[in-house]
């Protein structure tokens, strides 16, 4: 094999110690078969297609072989579920297989998922449905495409092998990608023990890693949390301007890096309803839509106890300055989403006019049931229709979607707003650019996995496909972009465990 095919792997997390992780091999498989392979993340990393298309690379994919250089391990974390802290969790069927550096100089993990049980699996299987692999596949890609910050699917394959739930499923695995897989409940382990020198070696190394930028100075620990903190507010303000639900948002579920990961009971809104939850464990509606800022607020509160003991040896100091960091979420968070929901409705960022044509919009899409992807892009359709100026986005929507006299009040409000605004036609872009047309429906995702449980990825790759060019609307994809039936309508979601 060609040397260059695949990039070199080093491997620092794996150096950090025996502490930090447990050295094992995926457990093998009896079939692998190959699904997709993301080319564009591939080479973006350093990998051929071809390499890992190819037998060998199946099964590298799959757990059946390593490339050179790789170091597997499974990483060990803590954290609060659904608000009960679990003091030993870690990767239960997930494999890090190493590290590979970028061109650019950014280092990305590259993780097995459904790779077999690692000590931390607490009598699981450690094995994957397809079901989950695809949803995570599609979700975490259309994320990308719409500029938010996620892990990325670099392949999937199925196993040959079946996994045991409710039902007997067949088994799939997913090669994920992330900047790190480094979480809040990583912290949490280590500060619930004790272990202050394993914490602050962690610390550093998540400085070096993603905050080079404060590595020495005069208060890097308390500088680590305030970028935390930051990088969560901007993030979830993203997620509530798509209308996502995280479906949970368990401390072990956030990462230091900033990106969006776990996609198990994660869902879109259809008809907005700012108290929907679709997660089937989240009985209490911990994790509801309109609970995310929140409890992103009370994750990051979190991570700030742990770094007490680095922040200041004097207990009272250190809590202090913490609490002032901590308690700048809200505003990051309103100052981010305020500059989302500004763009959406095609105003500059720091529009004042936007806060209050923002939340009247959102209570009149509640009252109304009316769908929210659908609501945001036809008003990037009225907007471009009042300058009268086209664009290059594709059919318009007004075929599925118009809105109802209930509205009249308020898109005068709206378009008057817009008039007085300084933005030009140069600029409709943005508005078009911040409310696609399509978004992983609940009910295509299942569509899609039902199809391939019977052997048929053709509906997996359309919806693929049309989510990954999330703003261009041909009326041909009328399917894709459409709200569900009464039929079809998604209730709950499961986490795929």
């Amino acid at each position: 094999m060609n040397e260059s095919a695949i990039p070199t792997f080093d491997n620092t997390y794996a150096g950090l110690g025996a502490g930090f992780s447990s050295s094992l091999a995926p457990t093998a498989v009896s079939k692998p078969g190959l699904i997709r392979i993301n080319h564009e993340i591939a080479v973006s990393l350093g990998f051929d297609p071809i390499v890992l298309a190819s037998e060998q690379g199946l099964n590298v994919l799959a757990g059946n072989a390593l490339f050179e250089g790789m170091e597997p391990i499974a990483t060990v974390y803590a954290g609060h579920q659904f608000g009960q802290f679990n003091p030993q969790l870690g990767d239960g069927r997930a494999i890090l297989l190493g590290e590979v550096v970028r061109q650019d100089g950014q280092r990305f993990d590259i993780q097995l998922k459904g790779a077999g049980p690692t000590p931390y699996s607490r009598g699981g299987d450690g094995r994957a449905p397809l079901g989950p692999v695809l949803r995570e596949y599609i979700v975490s890609e259309a994320m990308a495409a719409m500029g938010i910050p996620t892990t990325r699917s670099l392949a999937a394959v199925t196993t040959g092998e079946l996994v045991y739930r409710e039902e007997p499923l067949w088994g799939a695995v997913l090669t994920r990608v992330a900047s790190s897989h480094i979480r809040i409940g990583t912290f949490q382990f280590f500060a619930a023990k004790g272990m202050l020198t394993e914490l602050r070696q962690l610390a550093d190394h998540v400085i070096g890693r993603h905050f080079p930028e404060i590595a020495g100075g005069e208060k890097p620990y308390l500088n680590l949390l305030q970028k935390v903190l930051h990088r969560q507010a901007e993030l979830v303000a993203k997620w509530q301007n798509i209308g996502f639900i995280h479906g949970v948002m368990n401390t072990d579920n956030v990462l230091l890096s900033g990106e969006t990961i776990d996609y198990g009971p994660c869902a879109f809104l259809d008809e907005f309803k700012p108290e929907k939850v679709f997660s089937s464990i989240d009985r209490g509606g911990r994790y509801a839509f309109e609970n995310q800022p929140s409890i992103a607020h009370w994750n990051v509160m979190n991570l700030a106890q742990t770094l007490l003991p680095l922040i200041d040896e004097n207990t009272e100091h250190a809590v202090a300055q913490a609490q002032e960091v901590v308690d700048q979420f809200p505003i990051l968070f309103e100052s981010a989403y305020q500059r989302g929901i500004n763009r959406k409705l095609g105003l500059r960022d720091d529009a004042v006019a936007g806060l209050e044509l923002g939340q009247n919009f959102l209570q009149l899409l509640a009252s109304s049931k009316i769908d929210f992807t659908l609501a945001f892009r036809r008003l990037a359709e009225m907007r471009s229709e009042s300058i009268g100026v086209g664009q290059d986005f594709g059919d318009p929507v007004i075929d599925l979607f118009n809105f109802p006299g209930a509205f009249n009040e308020w898109i005068g409000k709206w378009q008057q707003t817009i008039s007085q605004s300084d933005l030009k036609a140069d600029d409709l872009d943005m508005i078009y650019r911040e409310n696609p047309v399509f978004v992983p429906r609940n009910h295509l995702i299942e569509e899609a996995i039902l199809a391939a449980y019977q052997d048929d990825f053709g509906l997996f790759e359309q919806l693929l496909n049309r989510v990954t060019d999330p703003f261009n609307y041909k009326r041909e994809d009328i399917k894709f972009a459409s709200p569900p039936l009464p039929e079809q309508v998604v209730q709950q979601t499961f986490c795929g465990t």
